[in-house]
């Protein structure tokens, strides 16, 4: 089996999750001389990143067609070195090498008859708990609360919130505003369901700030903070680490392996956030998921995506005892539930390993992605 050729696809779609607005994919189709397609995405989220990634995945192309799409590690590498003086560090480049790295593992299990997580070497967890990952989005709290109830009434088995997203939520900016949130989240959802707060790029809390908002959670049991110091503050966070007791997350802006190292290599960062569609595919993230466990912390696919992902990120964390549970977007939409024949769904709250067809194990509807195509 041999490469014939790589085409990207920027797209754009309306996302209910994110209050109704417009996010930009691009998603890049591989196609072999024996007819078997392979489907990969980067999450490029801007019109103008959308762009520029396919504009990179077109002129690495060359490195991919007729190469055997099982080669995935000599591949990424080379990938790698075409983009050593763009990618160095990451960027956009990044992107593109993470479309076409998941585009062929999807046809390597094809070509091998396998699941990726089989490729993987197979899953380590009979099962995952599968948490709602939302948006705040309205400006009553007894109604966010009975909102992310409704949600957990399916069986999920908890619920992630991003504060500071669009809407009328206006949650972190104010601490008594936000700690009442947190209390009724609690007694809506009940004791014994996850809870993890996520801060937007919107929010821009000092170290003091975080401390003292945090410490005020903690009453109410809340699994992690996410970003509640942003991308990067090593010392930040420290002090953080140092004053409170919740778990913190962060890392999903990171690119590499090397950027990601840098972050374990603070102590600071108790579960690390990865997209594979940013952080070079499913190549990248094993990669990171290994030292993640080496260093005896936890990672979580930041699959918030298209179910291209949603499939990359559930074989990852299912091949690996560093991720812990699984993110899912509660609300219908077309990226997830219209581009795949199958959708992702969870089983009275759990997700179950990815392992009865080749590859990726989606069918995508070509039809869905020219609807959405820019």
């Amino acid at each position: 089996m041999k490469v014939t050729s790589v085409t990207a696809i920027p797209v754009a779609y309306p996302e209910p999750n994110d209050f109704g607005a417009t996010r930009y994919l691009c998603l890049v189709k591989v196609v072999t001389d024996e007819g078997a397609v392979g489907w990969g995405e980067a999450i490029t989220q801007f019109r103008d990143a959308n762009h520029a990634v396919a504009r990179l995945i077109e002129g690495m192309a060359d490195v991919v067609v007729g190469r055997d799409p099982v080669h995935t590690e000599s591949i990424w590498r080379a990938l790698k070195d075409r983009a050593w003086w763009y990618g160095y560090g990451g960027g956009m480049a990044s992107y593109a090498i993470a479309a076409l790295d998941i585009a062929l593992w999807d046809l390597k299990g094809q070509a091998l008859g396998r699941s990726v997580l089989d490729l993987l070497g197979g899953p380590v967890h009979d099962r995952l708990p599968a948490i709602a990952s939302a948006h705040a989005h309205h400006s009553s709290i007894p109604d966010m609360a009975e909102e992310a109830a409704g949600w957990l009434s399916t069986g999920l088995r908890g619920v992630k919130v991003g504060f500071g997203k669009r809407g009328n939520a206006r949650l972190g900016y104010e601490h008594d505003r936000d700690v009442e949130y947190v209390r009724a989240m609690r007694q809506a959802i009940g004791p014994d369901r996850h809870l993890m707060i996520d801060l937007g790029i919107a929010i821009k809390w000092d170290v003091a700030t975080a401390v003292r908002r945090v410490r005020a959670f903690e009453e109410y049991g809340i699994d992690w903070i996410e970003e509640p110091l942003g991308a990067w503050d090593p010392e930040g966070y420290a002090t953080l680490r140092a004053k409170t007791q919740t778990s913190i997350a962060y890392g999903e802006k990171e690119w590499t392996l090397e950027g990601f190292e840098r972050v374990l290599a603070t102590g600071t960062c108790d579960v690390l956030g990865v997209d594979p569609a940013r952080a070079e595919g499913i190549t990248g993230f094993k990669k990171v998921t290994d030292r993640v466990e080496f260093h005896r912390r936890q990672a979580n696919a930041h699959a918030w995506s298209s179910a291209i992902v949603t499939a990359a990120s559930l074989a990852i964390s299912f091949s690996t005892p560093a991720c812990k549970v699984f993110e899912l977007k509660p609300l219908r939409n077309p990226m997830q539930h219209d581009l795949v024949a199958e959708p992702f769904s969870h089983v009275d709250g759990w997700m179950s390993p990815p392992v009865e067809r080749p590859g990726l194990g989606i069918t995508v509807d070509e039809d869905v992605v020219d609807r959405y195509r820019e």
